[in-house]
């Protein structure tokens, strides 16, 4: 297959900064999108696989799956997109098609394997895929999505992993008038979590550590404001909550929170902590709770989150940045000393080396 030389930013090794490098990207076949790439967020998943916190990456590595762009070249088969539009790609960049779960349009589970926008093992030109921390991308046009025309585009990249993320199990679980939804922690993930469930209709009820943030989920939207480390404020929530939508990734108690639901609730986990987490049996027997998880969404159900935060005006809270200070972003994402999101500006790879 034919290839062409692309400009990046990655690492060959966990122990290195990110730097400009050159990766291959397959030359457009007839069902190809190829996009520049217009702004890339850096989501805390990102970080994991630089650093090979799961094990498994393989380098060099080029991150990057929120990734926002305009259409340069379409292959001669594809009709959704053209030229000049704007288009997204988000974590799924390839699925078998034919599976159960693929034909259920939940391609994140595809039993014969999906294929990341970054780390993922490359179908078409071997070895991995490259991610959005380059200059163009070239995906296949089923896993292209239409990007609606955000006011703030920079903003709105974030959408294409955070948001979907918390935007799949809100609407799962139901969240809309009439139920209690409770948030946990307030970062890239959960401020956005906000948002979507007060545009869905749902009464907001956010439980944080840091008393610092009890009057900023307020200020994006939530009904109430819980400082979790006060036992007096939590005992007045309990079994109270249709569901929590659960965003730690730090080792936490998950019982505390089990205990919040009404009966048939639900703690949903979206965060991804390092260690297993330990349930006490009674605290989801009684009252019939459930432990739950989810993990993205579907193409289909990304293109409807995009629309519906395009519909609500719903964007993240970020800090854009230079592709020169990436490496200190990731620093800093580290100590989560970011408000809620970093989104780099990919014209400055122009001026990387």
């Amino acid at each position: 297959m034919e290839t062409k030389q692309v400009q990046a930013f990655g690492t060959a090794a966990a122990t290195e900064p990110l730097k400009g490098i050159s990766i291959k990207r397959r030359v457009v076949q007839a069902h190809d999108v190829e996009i520049e790439i217009l702004y890339c967020g850096i989501c805390h998943s990102d970080l994991h696989q630089i650093k090979n916190d799961f094990g498994g990456t393989t380098y060099p590595i080029v991150p990057g799956h929120e990734i926002v762009g305009r259409v340069t070249a379409v292959g001669e088969h594809v009709q959704s997109f053209k030229v000049g539009d704007l288009a997204a790609v988000g974590c799924i960049v390839d699925s078998c098609g034919h599976c159960e779960s693929c034909k259920d349009g939940i391609e994140q589970f595809c039993e014969n394997g999906v294929t990341y926008s970054f780390n993922s093992p490359d179908k078409e030109l071997g070895g991995v895929t490259y991610g959005g921390f380059s200059k163009v991308y070239v995906c296949n046009e089923k896993y292209v999505l239409h990007m609606p025309d955000f006011k703030d585009l920079a903003a709105a990249a974030p959408l294409l992993c955070a948001g979907i993320t918390v935007y799949s199990p809100l609407k799962h679980w139901g969240a809309g008038p009439g139920k209690k939804v409770g948030i946990l922690g307030i970062g890239g993930l959960g401020h956005l979590a906000i948002k979507i469930a007060k545009a869905m209709g749902a009464h907001v009820v956010v439980f944080t550590t840091s008393a610092s943030k009890v009057a900023d989920a307020k200020r994006l939207g939530a009904d109430e404001a819980v400082l979790s480390s006060d036992a007096g404020q939590m005992a007045k929530y309990a079994r109270s909550l249709h569901f929590i939508i659960d965003t730690v990734s730090a080792k936490h108690d998950v019982n505390t929170y089990l205990n919040l639901l009404r009966h048939d609730g639900a703690v949903v986990l979206v965060g991804l902590p390092p260690a297993p987490l330990e349930i006490g049996a009674f605290n989801v027997v009684m009252g019939n709770r459930s432990f739950a998880g989810s993990n993205i969404g579907g193409i289909a159900e990304t293109q409807e989150m995009l629309d519906f935060c395009a519909k609500h005006t719903i964007v993240a809270e970020i800090e854009k940045i230079d592709m020169g200070y990436v490496n200190k972003a990731f620093e800093r994402l580290e100590k989560g000393d970011v408000h809620y999101r970093f989104v780099i500006d990919m014209n400055s790879l122009n001026e990387i080396p």
